[in-house]
């Protein structure tokens, strides 16, 4: 698993090193950004440095609620989902990826819920973040 590309505690990331790190997917971001503000209002982004190994991560909010963690990468970003037992009852019914569905049946189960990772490379990538969110947000 790779962590955040930005491990100096003293350097925060900012758009400007956000768009050198993550390349060609830097417009892909931009998108999903712009996708939640138009959808669902307010994004409100926290940057956190966990610890060394982790690095920076941003944490992504709207109305208060984490909608997932934001974890920028050499040429490509994750996005880390959390979700609830019933958006996962949702997500189970919905026509995302078999395989995708099955690692979140399988990933173990926490008091705040299942997680699920994904890796932004290429357009389609965008459109599974964005089902997910609607579902999140729906639940």
């Amino acid at each position: 698993m790779s962590f955040s590309i930005f491990s100096d505690k003293s350097i925060q990331p900012d758009n400007r090193k956000l768009a050198a790190a993550l390349g060609h997917t830097y417009p892909l971001w931009v998108e999903i950004k712009s996708h939640i503000q138009a959808e669902y209002g307010e994004l409100v982004e926290e940057w956190k440095y966990y610890s060394p190994k982790s690095g920076w991560i941003l944490k992504s909010l709207n109305k208060k609620r984490n909608l997932f963690f934001f974890t920028p990468c050499q040429k490509y970003f994750r996005i880390s989902f959390i979700f609830g037992d019933k958006t996962v009852a949702a997500i189970e019914k919905s026509d995302l990826p078999a395989a995708m569905i099955e690692e979140l049946r399988k990933a173990r189960k926490y008091a705040e819920g299942r997680g699920l990772r994904l890796e932004i490379r290429k357009r389609s990538d965008v459109e599974h973040v964005k089902k997910l969110l609607a579902v999140k947000v729906m639940n």
